[in-house]
């Protein structure tokens, strides 16, 4: 039987992605015999118990492997205290039907993945929509930034173009107004001339009405010229007021659109980072179902080779029941001349139960273990606060199968009770993990370890210290996982650990 689910072992762990990860090979004690375990040569996924969401999903798919190893491993820990392999029970029908329960829940699991990921498909649709609006606004507004500017530099040349305008009327007021001063002042050095004394001091006529018509031009020119230049004065200043005022409302609204410009693309970066994030993840989903796809199929190809194990050796078993149910019966003797006597009715159907019983017998012979007597007495592994207990639900909809408890890395493991030490390697999702066998179908297992100071085949006594606390297998803090199972079972270890010690 040891043989037999060795080599499934070994064929299972041949397999690609195998959970047994590590750089050497591991050896599982069954009873006497030694069974190596071939370690994969695939990297560790960084995985582990505690991780949350689909992060864990690794760890669970590696605990459910746990649980067919232990389940497998659980009819042999009565060998372990002397007894032959030949009086091994091979796994029960209710093992089998629990790692088929697995099966159902591995592709339970597989489908919650697939409708998260289309969840997530759906996320990352809207995000390329808001993604590609936001896209089309930050384009809109860097266009109409564009037009601004281009309308401001119109207005800024129109600008110039006036002020150019007013230096040019500022220049010409300046020639009229000299022109006008020397005007008067000629004027002034030949007194005001009265029209009347002229006409009577006997001067020429037609000098006194040529320097009167002269006179009444140059004022009347004077007097448009100063009206032009008022108003052009005027509407200069009309001009120059509206200029800047567009200027300024120009200014405004290109801080408004900058403003509005560089929350855009911080939205946009945002969006981009969302999708980016979400891509990430949608990738991690498709890895990890791929994954557990994989598992699936190893732990469906395991629970098919332990249901073929069961039923060869349940039927050997049987089979060597009656062969010496058969042997203990002895054969009637022949008298001469005698027909042979007819088998007594039901004999053959009476062997068949007899035999039945006594395979039962044989399969069924307990263990020597004493850990069930110490319930309520045991002393938790790890000094440490408890933050993870058995039956809690996990983010991810499962539930806690032991404790985790909280220690600082280095801290002493140190064994629950006596028994031997059936498994020290680097498991995927457990990091250095033990198992010890108390025997009597009980086991318990101690992960995450920094460090494993027992070997397998190494007896280890109750209390002694087997391990140090780390965070191995990928875990962001340091403690231990600890568990106890029966026959593959996992129980709560708060109901045999006594917390006030």
């Amino acid at each position: 039987m040891a043989t037999t689910i060795g080599q499934a072992l070994e064929r299972l762990a041949r397999n690609p992605g195998d959970t047994f990860s590590g750089a050497r090979r591991s050896v599982v004690v069954v009873g006497n015999h030694r069974q190596p375990v071939p370690a994969s040569s695939s990297p560790p996924a960084a995985a582990n118990p505690r991780l949350p969401a689909a992060a864990a999903l690794p760890g669970r798919i590696c605990r459910s492997l746990v649980c067919v190893l232990l389940g497998a491993l659980a009819p042999f820990s009565s060998a372990s205290s002397g007894q032959s392999p030949a009086s091994v029970d091979p796994p029960s029908a209710s093992e089998v039907a629990e790692k088929q329960g697995n099966l159902r829940s591995l592709r339970s699991q597989i489908e919650t993945l697939r409708r998260q990921m289309a969840a997530a498909e759906g996320s990352r649709r809207d995000a390329m929509d808001h993604l590609q609006e936001a896209e089309r606004a930050v384009s809109a507004t860097q266009r109409q930034l564009h037009e601004t500017g281009t309308e401001a530099g119109r207005l800024r040349t129109r600008l110039n173009e006036l002020e150019k305008q007013s230096s040019d009327l500022g220049r010409v007021l300046n020639t009229q107004q000299e022109q006008l001063a020397r005007l008067l002042h000629r004027q002034y050095l030949r007194g005001n001339p009265d029209p009347l004394r002229m006409f009577l001091n006997g001067d020429d006529p037609n000098q006194l009405t040529r320097d009167l018509h002269y006179l009444e031009t140059i004022g009347r020119a004077r007097r448009e010229i100063l009206r032009d230049i008022e108003a052009t004065m005027q509407r200069q200043q009309v001009l120059t007021s509206d200029a800047r005022h567009q200027t300024e409302l120009l200014s405004a609204s290109e801080a408004r659109q900058r403003e509005e410009h560089a929350r855009l693309i911080e939205q946009r970066q945002q969006r981009q980072l969302m999708l980016a994030r979400m891509s990430e993840q949608i990738a991690a989903q498709r890895r990890e179902i791929g994954n557990l796809q994989r598992d699936e199929r190893r732990l469906a190809e395991l629970v098919e080779r332990l249901s073929r194990i069961i039923a060869a050796q349940t039927g050997e078993a049987r089979r060597e029941a009656q062969r010496r149910e058969q042997a203990r019966q002895p054969a009637p003797r022949e008298q001469p001349g005698a027909s042979p006597p007819a088998p007594a009715e039901g004999g053959a159907k009476a062997a068949l139960p007899a035999a039945e019983r006594a395979a039962d017998e044989v399969a069924s012979t307990p263990g020597t273990g004493s850990l069930v007597r110490l319930k309520g007495q045991l002393r938790l592994p790890a000094r440490g606060t408890i933050s993870n207990r058995f039956g809690a639900t996990r983010q991810e909809g499962s539930t806690w199968k032991g404790l985790f408890i909280l220690a600082g890395s280095g801290s002493e493991v140190r064994s629950i009770a006596a028994g031997r030490v059936v498994f020290a390697e680097w498991m995927r999702g457990f990091g250095n993990l033990l198992i010890v066998d108390h025997g009597n179908g009980y086991l318990s297992i101690y992960a995450n370890n920094d460090s494993l100071l027992k070997g397998v085949g190494d007896e280890a006594r109750q209390g002694e210290v087997i391990a140090t606390v780390g965070n191995s297998g990928g875990n962001p803090e340091s403690g231990l996982y600890f568990e106890l199972r029966h026959q593959g079972r996992p129980l709560d270890p708060l109901a045999w650990v006594n917390t006030k010690h």
